[in-house]
């Protein structure tokens, strides 16, 4: 064995650990990527499912099939705060009257989750059990405005004078990869249900 074939082997475990550094960077790198696009993907369709759920509800505030047992439409807003609403309306089209909560949760409810800043929100149908899924909810704001577009002070009670929402809701990634969280924001600027107006 000659000095040329010891540098020839010395040259090949070189090039071989420099391949191996690169292979494993590129893995990593790959990895990391599909996470946090799959992550991204997940938090876009968390916050599309809860923006339709919740813009389907709030545009049917004071409606009800049967609109004589919801003649006044402006009393249909039992309780309105920056993070928690209460009002009637008949969601499922039967003619009968539903109530239904929207409330988030703590942040110490979701203690699996590794972001510590998510919630739950919570809706309520007619005093049932809370019903809720972890999305990644980290922000559920509401802002009132009057006939006037002025803004209204919360809590605000029964016949507030609400006549349009503004709905802020954030959503960000339950897990983290190498602790980079993915966001995404949806804001419905002055939603107007028409049944809040008068009759």
């Amino acid at each position: 064995m000659g000095f040329s074939t010891l540098l020839d082997i010395l040259g090949s475990i070189v090039i071989g650990g420099v391949m191996m550094t690169i292979a494993y960077r590129m893995s990593d790198t790959i990895t990391e990527r599909t996470y946090n696009n799959s992550g991204e993907l997940t938090i876009q369709q968390n916050l599309a499912t809860a923006a339709q759920i919740i813009e389907y509800d709030f545009r049917k505030i004071g409606y009800c099939a049967n609109w004589n047992l919801i003649p006044d439409p402006t009393k249909a807003l039992l309780y309105a705060d920056t993070s928690e609403i209460k009002f009637y309306t008949d969601i499922d089209n039967n003619g009968t009257v539903d109530s239904i909560h929207y409330y988030l949760g703590p942040t110490s409810e979701l203690t699996a989750s590794s972001n510590p800043r998510d919630r739950l929100l919570y809706r309520v149908l007619n005093g049932e059990t809370p019903k809720s899924s972890n999305l990644g909810i980290t922000q559920f704001d509401l802002v009132y405005f009057d006939a006037l577009g002025d803004t209204l002070t919360p809590p605000i009670g029964i016949n507030g004078g609400i006549t349009s929402i503004e709905i802020n809701l954030t959503v960000e990634s339950t897990d983290a990869y190498d602790q980079k969280i993915s966001k995404a924001f949806w804001r419905q600027i002055r939603m107007v249900s028409r049944n809040l107006k008068n009759r």
